[in-house]
C-alpha cells in the first residue's frame, strides 16, 4: 500500500475523525519472538516452545509476547505514515492498552491509523 504523507498540521486538521492511513502487512516470526524473549527475560512457553505450545495451547501454535506486538507500532506507523516534517518527535506513552488478540508465530499485523485529535503541546 502507498505510504499516507501530509504536507502540514493543516492538511492533518482536515481528517480528524477519519482513517487516515493502512500500512502493508508484516509477519511476526518466531525468530522475533526468541529475540524479544532475550531482551525481555520472558520465557514462557507459549512463547517459544513450540511442540508444547502445537500440543497444549488452544492457539496450536507459540504467540507473540503482547509487549513485543505493541513494539512494533513505530515500525507499522512508518511503514503506513508520513506526518510533516518537525524538529523533533516524542512517543510521550498511551493512555490505555489492551491485547485484544493473541498474534500466533507466522501471522501478520498491520497498522490502520485513525486520528481522534490533533493537541498542540
Amino acid at each position: 500500500m502507498p505510504k499516507a504523507t501530509f504536507e502540514s498540521i493543516e492538511a492533518l486538521r482536515q481528517k480528524i475523525g477519519q482513517e487516515i492511513a493502512v500500512g502493508d502487512w508484516m509477519t511476526v516470526t518466531q525468530s522475533q519472538i526468541n529475540l524479544f524473549a532475550e531482551a525481555t527475560g520472558d520465557h514462557q512457553w507459549i512463547h517459544l516452545d513450540e511442540k508444547r505450545a502445537a500440543a497444549e495451547s488452544p492457539y496450536g501454535t507459540t504467540i507473540a509476547h503482547g509487549f513485543l506486538t505493541l513494539s512494533l507500532i513505530p515500525r507499522l506507523m512508518a511503514d503506513a505514515l508520513q506526518l510533516p516534517k518537525a524538529k523533533m518527535s516524542v512517543n510521550y506513552g498511551l493512555n490505555r492498552v489492551r491485547f485484544a488478540a493473541p498474534v500466533p508465530a507466522g501471522k501478520q499485523v498491520r497498522a490502520r491509523v485513525t486520528l481522534p485529535g490533533i493537541e498542540e503541546v
